[in-house]
């Protein structure tokens, strides 16, 4: 009775796992090189962003300031009105006194709501002479927001631009990646990714130039460049932990 076989499934080599692993790097590299042409850009646009929303906060304190003011300034109004008002009514009292002691009170009285009077146009002026600096302050603020907001402006204006004209180079280097991400076994591939987060330039495998390294160029004893030109196990650079594969299996001539 015959049986049906499954066939076995294809074995990948070390060679075809460096060979995938070097295109995924040439890959993220070119990514890299997308965000290396938006430079500083987002952290600038960021810090404007930071730096307006600092400003407007200023700039309401200043105004809720000035409004404060306003209000105390009324308060002090009414009080030289209340002031004046007892005035009136001590002096009419006086005609009326009937012995030098009530007359002592009501003439003190009336230097007291007098001297009352004084300090609310004294705090009266202050209040005055905090919003006229408080004013100047704003104007100035006002002129500095609105340079920002310009720069901020611009420095989208030309993000935008730049994330248009790589949007779609991107996506398809990024859809290249996950094609290639999902033929490499996942303790293969969170190893490159770590190596490649530790990495300065973001290089996890290089090839070999002139028996050095290509990511932090130490030499490479003769014995473990051959077993890097056999493609028989994965290596790793003693040095910088990179992975290291032969010119020839990179595409490049020595």
């Amino acid at each position: 009775m015959a049986t049906d076989k499954q066939p076995a499934e294809k074995e990948i080599t070390v060679e075809e796992k460096l060979s995938t692993l070097y295109q995924l790097q040439t890959m993220m590299t070119e990514i890299d090189k997308i965000k290396t042409l938006r430079g500083e850009l987002p952290l600038e646009v960021q810090d404007l962003e930071d730096e307006i929303a600092g400003l407007e906060t200023r700039l309401q304190n200043y105004q809720s300031e000035i409004q404060n003011n306003n209000e105390a300034v009324v308060d002090e109004k009414h009080k030289m009105a209340e002031s004046t008002s007892l005035i009136d009514k001590y002096k009419a009292q006086l005609d009326n006194v009937r012995n030098n002691r009530e007359f002592d009170n009501l003439t003190k009285e009336v230097e007291y709501q007098g001297l009352e009077i004084e300090f609310s146009e004294k705090k009266i002026r202050e209040y005055g002479e905090a919003n006229e600096q408080k004013k100047k302050e704003i104007a100035e603020l006002k002129e500095r927001l609105d340079g920002r907001k310009a720069d901020l402006t611009q420095k989208k204006g030309e993000l935008e631009q730049i994330i248009a004209e790589t949007k779609q180079d991107e996506e398809k280097l990024r859809d290249k990646v996950k094609k290639l991400e999902a033929m490499i076994e996942p303790r293969l591939l969170t190893a490159f990714k770590r190596i490649r987060k530790g990495a300065r330039n973001g290089l996890a495998v290089v090839y070999v130039q002139r028996g050095a390294c290509g990511g932090c160029f130490n030499k490479i004893p003769p014995q473990k460049q051959l077993d890097i030109k056999m493609r028989k196990k994965i290596i790793v650079c003693e040095y910088c932990g990179r992975i290291l594969i032969d010119p020839e299996l990179a595409g490049v001539e020595e």
